[in-house]
């Protein structure tokens, strides 16, 4: 369906391709750019209705429903922030691969996948806002808002659960190219270490080695070596937040330019020299396709600023680069 009008009352009938999701989730793609704490706050307040009755966040809409949104009045945004917001949401998504099931895009550094946790926006928004016409755009996956490369978002609802099940049971292969600090020696390297998120006393998100922590294998690759650093192609068995992040950290090898799980002293001179983010791109993926089952092979390849600290490295210590990739 179109975006929803915020000055007014609104009330939509559920069709066959937006049966299944979650009300708060339904809420969220529709009422675009309207913060995830104002959504839970009017259904908090009993202002949604389902078929003219209360109902929990969690219900699942069905086919036919009748879903009462209210007005949405929200306080002016700075003009800075929503100057910046506009322009962000103007910049086309460089598409990798699409058709009438899904679309796959290059995802750029440093923009998250979708608005929360103080952002208003992100790909997801971005990608409706760029499409109003499109009756269905969700997020198949995730990357960090650090990390670039490829990002599925399925068209239809059956494809997107078709990507999930993927997902969830390991049939899809990714791939990630990461420059990490120091020399590895082995041409592979298994990590199975357990994972475990808490809070930082500030409320941030963080994942650590312990013993209690969730099962996870990753495995990398030796692509290129310098004396100062590796570039491994990384293969994630299990798709755990932080995951490729925390075990190359694991391993005494940080991925050069992680603000969470690097090196800060090393990370400074690195901006100064020219690598101002974190080295990790989601390269590959390969997957049968949701809805046909053919074999679905994309790629991203690094990008600009990636590709040409890499040559700055080889020409700095005489190494060849560019073969193995």
């Amino acid at each position: 369906m179109s975006e929803i009008q915020k000055s007014t009352v609104n009330r939509v009938v559920i069709d066959a391709d937006e049966a299944g999701q979650r009300l708060d989730n339904y809420l969220v793609r529709v009422c675009k750019g309207v913060p995830k704490s104002h959504v839970y706050r009017i259904l908090r307040s009993g202002e949604v209705r389902v078929n003219s009755g209360r109902v929990d966040a969690a219900y699942r809409l069905q086919a036919g429903d009748t879903v009462r949104i209210p007005p949405i009045r929200l306080a002016e945004k700075p003009v800075a922030t929503a100057t910046a917001e506009v322009g962000m949401l103007r910049a086309e998504l460089p598409v990798v691969y699409e058709d009438d099931a899904l679309l796959a895009i290059n995802k750029p550094a440093g923009i998250a996948v979708h608005g929360g946790s103080g952002l208003s926006f992100g790909v997801i928004e971005a990608l409706r806002r760029q499409r109003p016409q499109a009756r269905f755009l969700e997020l198949a996956h995730r990357l960090d808002r650090e990390t670039s490369g490829l990002l599925l978002i399925g068209k239809k609802r059956s494809a997107l659960t078709a990507l999930h099940d993927l997902f969830r049971h390991h049939r899809a292969d990714k791939r990630y190219l990461a420059l990490a600090k120091g020399r590895l020696e082995k041409p592979v390297t298994h990590v199975q270490a357990a994972l475990h998120k808490y809070l930082t006393e500030d409320g941030e998100r963080r994942v650590s080695v312990h013993e209690d922590g969730k099962a996870s294998h990753s495995i990398f690759r030796l692509v290129a070596r310098w004396q100062s650093a590796s570039l491994v192609e990384a293969q994630i068995k299990t798709g755990r937040t932080h995951q490729i992040r925390v075990h190359l950290n694991h391993l005494g090898h940080p991925i050069l330019g992680d603000e969470k799980y690097g090196d800060f002293a090393l990370n400074k001179a690195l901006a100064k020299d020219g690598l101002k983010r974190m080295f990790l791109h989601a390269w590959r993926l390969s997957f049968p396709h949701p809805l046909t089952g053919e074999r679905l092979n994309l790629e991203a390849p690094l990008p600009s600023e990636l590709h040409q600290y890499l040559v700055r490295l080889s020409a700095r210590e005489q190494q060849d680069y560019g073969e193995a990739i």
